[in-house]
């Protein structure tokens, strides 16, 4: 943790509930067709292309874990930072501008797509993971919707921010 930071989490891509679903659906379903493909009579050699598949979605899915979607700092200053993966902008929310803070349930779905900096509704949401998030209210009313594992925490030091 740097020395001008109160709060530092970071989210990655592999975590996401909706994201693991759909790839592990996938790689079942390789290993079905493959195991369907080599007990068939009539499927000459299509098999081992569904267990190649299968294989590389699994090994994808692993390696996921440790790419980073974004990582939230708080620093001393009063200055949020959202720093996004590759191309993404950072992305800068000062405190002095906020005029309200609370932790919120992210959505009433079991399952979320991870975004970032996506402009929804009048509000900008940044989720990967977790049932809440801590929504931030600045002085124009626009809204900000942080998602975390860790949102208690986040909370907690940014109404202390702000009630500085």
């Amino acid at each position: 943790m740097s020395s001008d930071a109160k709060f530092i989490e970071y989210q990655y891509l592999g975590y996401n509930k909706l994201s693991f679903v759909r790839r592990t659906a996938l790689a079942l379903f390789c290993f079905f067709a493959y195991y369907l493909s080599e007990n068939s009579e009539e499927a000459v050699g299509s098999g081992s292309m569904f267990f190649v598949l299968g294989i590389s979605i699994v090994v994808i899915s692993a390696l996921l874990i440790f790419v980073l979607h974004f990582k939230t700092i708080v620093q001393d200053n009063g200055i949020i930072v959202l720093e996004g993966i590759w191309t993404s902008r950072k992305v800068k929310i000062d405190m002095a501008s906020i005029v309200e803070v609370k932790k919120v349930k992210y959505n009433r779905f079991f399952f979320n797509r991870s975004v970032y900096n996506l402009h929804r509704k009048g509000s900008i949401h940044f989720y990967t993971r977790g049932k809440n998030c801590v929504e931030l209210t600045d002085k124009d009313g626009s809204k900000y919707l942080i998602g975390s594992q860790r949102a208690s925490e986040l909370n907690r030091v940014l109404n202390k921010k702000l009630n500085k």
